[in-house]
């Protein structure tokens, strides 16, 4: 007897031009979301693609989920912090992986062109601004 992983019980491959982008709420509104492997909004492995556009920003966050990020095209700006701050961008190019602790106040700018980042987690999927202002779900 096999044990499968969620959402792996059969073969399957996601082309690049079959993701489906879709909104996110507590993205900005250029933001896009793709949901590859899992059901992000329950408490099983997940894995959703991220696309966010040329000089957009994601402000100050945190996550309860532990997240796995894989850089996969464009140049991923993250910064940690409770605050915006230019300074402490730091660039990461194609190919990167980039571990983040749940509970990390961090922030996102796509600063040189639009980006596409992979994130691996276990859900429930979450997002919290620091600042209820920045959060486009209370607009």
């Amino acid at each position: 007897m096999s044990i499968h992983h969620i959402d792996q019980d059969v073969f399957r491959a996601v082309l690049q031009q079959d993701i489906d982008w879709q909104p996110f709420p507590a993205f900005p509104p250029a933001a896009r979301l793709a949901v590859m492997v899992g059901k992000p909004q329950e408490p099983e492995p997940y894995v959703v693609r991220v696309k966010l556009p040329a000089g957009e920003r994601i402000m100050p966050h945190r996550h309860r989920e532990d997240r796995v990020y894989t850089v996969i095209s464009g140049v991923f700006y993250v910064g940690r912090g409770d605050e915006f701050d230019e300074s402490k961008l730091e660039a990461y190019p194609p190919g990167t992986v980039v571990v983040l602790p749940g509970g990390t106040s961090h922030f996102h700018w796509a600063k040189s062109g639009e980006y596409v980042t992979q994130v691996t987690a276990i859900g429930p999927i979450s997002m919290e601004y620091l600042d209820p202002r920045n959060d486009p779900r209370q607009a």
